[in-house]
Formats: structure tokens, sequence, C-alpha cells
């Protein structure tokens, strides 16, 4: 196959919306439908189910923006004035999961939510929002895996040779991770065991398809990528083992504690916020920075390498 495939769904006032962005705009919809579904289990109102969906996609975006360019510091501490020029791409996995974990984190802490409870909840369509960036990397043809002589290999644009579409790989291993973890979710679980789960499929079973990719960065000695999957493995497999010393706590229903009238006061501007996020999610193309123009104002995709912009993780 010849990846010929156009990374841009459109143009709007002269700004670009890109697949890549589009499908973190599906992914973060998804986690929002699916908190409103089952905000019962978890004892929330409407008003607090979309503070959570909120402070998710926020730390989402944010976190994988910080690791972006924490990856790629040269290239930013260089030129600063790019760091918050979004649309030119610079977003990492981890930083995306770290991100969402924190913004779930302070919503547990802040409204006092046992945050086992809701790791647990939003384990399944976080797995979905990594599936479908995978799913965007690939549309946006700019990660690659190594060279291949399999029949499904790809010819990618910017890399020479036929390649392993090691995003598809990965994509397709985390909405199988989503798949399995809906199908534990139905099981008397104890708190915190999905949320673990997650972590473990995710990070473990990136590993060997990390193998065949070729990262432009190192970390710790391993390429980048493949650093954070091992301590992510590592960690989920030492929170399992805590998980399965403690007294075996089941994720409670809450439906119950629920108020007699769920009030939709302050409802309007978090939805708008929320769109707001959507909206602007779809301006983000998948690492593109390998490719930014000498004017990086210019949204259009590459097709100006420069030494300057070597590529992201």
């Amino acid at each position: 196959m010849v990846h010929r495939i156009d990374p841009i769904v459109g143009t709007v006032l002269g700004v670009h919306l890109w697949w890549y962005g589009l499908s973190y705009t599906f992914g973060l919809l998804n986690a929002h439908l699916y908190l409103n579904r089952h905000r019962g289990r978890l004892g929330l109102t409407r008003r607090e189910a979309a503070d959570l969906a909120l402070l998710l996609a926020a730390g989402v975006l944010i976190g994988g923006r910080v690791l972006g360019v924490y990856h790629q510091w040269p290239l930013y501490s260089a030129r600063p004035e790019l760091i918050p020029a979004v649309w030119i791409g610079g977003f990492a996995t981890h930083g995306l999961i770290a991100g969402g974990g924190a913004g779930v984190l302070v919503f547990s802490l802040a409204r006092g939510t046992p945050f086992r409870d809701v790791f647990d909840a939003l384990a399944v369509p976080a797995a979905v929002i990594l599936g479908l960036g995978r799913i965007g990397n690939f549309i946006d043809g700019q990660i690659v895996g190594s060279l291949t002589t399999l029949p499904w290999g790809v010819e990618f644009p910017y890399a020479e040779g036929i390649r392993h579409p090691v995003v598809l790989y990965d994509g397709a291993k985390n909405l199988l991770v989503a798949w399995v973890l809906a199908r534990l979710a139905h099981r008397d679980l104890p708190a915190g065991r999905l949320a673990v789960l997650f972590v473990i499929l995710y990070a473990g079973l990136r590993i060997p398809i990390d193998l065949l990719r070729e990262y432009p960065t190192t970390v710790m000695g391993l390429p980048g990528g493949q650093t954070f999957n091992v301590i992510m493995t590592a960690a989920g497999l030492a929170l399992l083992a805590v998980n399965l010393m403690r007294a075996p706590a089941r994720f409670p229903d809450r439906t119950a504690a629920l108020p007699g009238v769920d009030q939709p006061a302050g409802l309007g501007w978090r939805r708008a916020a929320f769109a707001a996020i959507l909206l602007g999610a779809m301006v983000l193309p998948s690492d593109a920075a390998r490719d930014v123009p000498l004017e990086y104002g210019s949204r259009h995709p590459g097709l100006v390498h420069s030494a300057l912009y070597p590529p992201l993780e």
C-alpha cells in the first residue's frame, strides 16, 4: 500500500482541520457520553459528570503537549514561540495518559469521590481514545515502523522503503484492550482493578509493538516511548500486587446517593467549554513539527524538510 491519504478533513477560515485531531474529538466525546451514561454508578449529577469530562479533556490535551515539548526540547528551546503553536503538532501518547489521569485525580480530590472508582469507570473510554488517536496517526502518515517485506507494509510519504504500519498495530491493540475491559467491567471486580489492568495491558502489549518502531529520541538510554512503556508496565504490576493484597472492596453502585432532582444549573457554560475543547482538538495534526515550514504560520502539511525541525517522538 502507498499512503496517499489526505490528512486534512477540511479548512475553515484558513485553519486546517486534521483527521488526527478529529480522532481525539470523537474519543473525548465518547468519554463524555460514557460518563453520562454511567454516572449513576459513581453517584454523580449531570453537572459533576460535566466537570469530570472537562477536567479529563483538558488534562489529556495539556499532558500530551507537555510531554511532546519535552521530547523535542532542542527544537522548542531554540524556538520558544512554537510551544503554544499546537497546530504544528507535537503531542506524546504517554503524556495524554498522565494528563488525563491528573485531571481525574483533581476531580476526585475536589469532590471526595474515591479515585479508584473513577479511574475504573474511565478505563474503557481511555482505551477507546487511544485507539482512535492511533488511527488518526496513520491517516496523517507521520509515525512509521521499521522496514518490512510483509504484504501489508506501507510506503509512507516521509520515509524510504516499505514500513510496518505500527500505529495501526497499536490502535488495534488499544481497541482490543477496550473490548476486554468492557467485558471485565460487568464482573464484580475489586475497586481499582480495572484501571490497573488498563495500565498493564496498554503499556505491556505496546512494548513488542514498539520494537518495530523507529524512535528519533531516547530517554534513559531506551527509545523514548519504550522507556515510558516499561515504567508504566512496572508501575501497573506493582499496583496490581497492592490491589490483590488489599481487602476486596467492590465498586459500589451509588445511584441511590443521587439527589432526587438533578438540577441542570451551571450546565450551559460547562457544555460550551467542552464543545470548545472538542472543536479546538480538530486543529491538532499528528507530530507534524517534523515538517514545519520555515514560516510556521502556514498550516499546510509539511513537504518542507529542514534539519532545524527533527522529528517528534
